[in-house]
């Protein structure tokens, strides 16, 4: 995200907590920096067990942003996310950082970042490996837009009807098409 869309986000009365990465050179080692010369002024420690994951996060909150450039309108606290566990009996550390015009504690921090990932998770992760939005071959804008905005549909259709998986609704009813017109008329809204 660019200085000039989080001057917007600001000027238009909104808040956000941004990613930075690695293609933010700057701002990313301004981060990286902050995080290690300064004390955290809030830590949130959780654990995560679920399938054959374990997963420990610490989420820390630095206000101390004497080391990150004034030309970020408006921010206020500096994230700090250590993801460290094991999949499928394998070891993993990850650090991400983010950066924010809200000034919470890391618990709420916490919540916020997670459930953006759960958003990705039950989104967009489908809509790149179940429908395989990013190898389609539809290139002109709009029919591009549009076919995502099928995808979509048919993603929101199918988790009303109580479909927790897009994969088993798919092949429930990819060739039944009295099902796929009963399931839309259907509709309650």
């Amino acid at each position: 995200m660019s200085k000039k869309t989080v001057k917007l986000i600001i000027d238009r009365g909104n808040h956000y907590t941004i990613a930075v990465k690695g293609n933010q050179k700057k701002l990313y080692q301004q981060v990286q920096l902050t995080t290690e010369q300064t004390q955290p002024s809030s830590v949130d420690i959780s654990e995560d067990r679920s399938r054959n994951r374990v997963v420990c996060r610490t989420v820390s909150v630095f206000n101390n942003l004497l080391g990150i450039s004034s030309e970020w309108e408006g921010i206020k606290s500096v994230i700090r996310v250590e993801r460290q566990g094991t999949r499928a009996s394998v070891d993993y550390y990850q650090t991400a950082y983010y950066i924010s015009s809200l000034k919470l504690s890391a618990a709420e921090f916490a919540v916020g970042i997670q459930g953006h990932w759960g958003i990705e998770n039950r989104l967009h992760w489908v809509k790149d490996v179940v429908f395989r939005e990013d190898t389609s071959l539809i290139r002109h804008s709009q029919a591009a837009a549009n076919f995502s905005v099928i995808r979509q549909l048919a993603i929101a259709i199918c988790r009303l009807h109580g479909y927790s998986s897009l994969t088993t609704a798919i092949r429930t009813i990819a060739h039944d098409l009295e099902q796929i017109f009963l399931m839309i008329i259907n509709l309650e809204l």
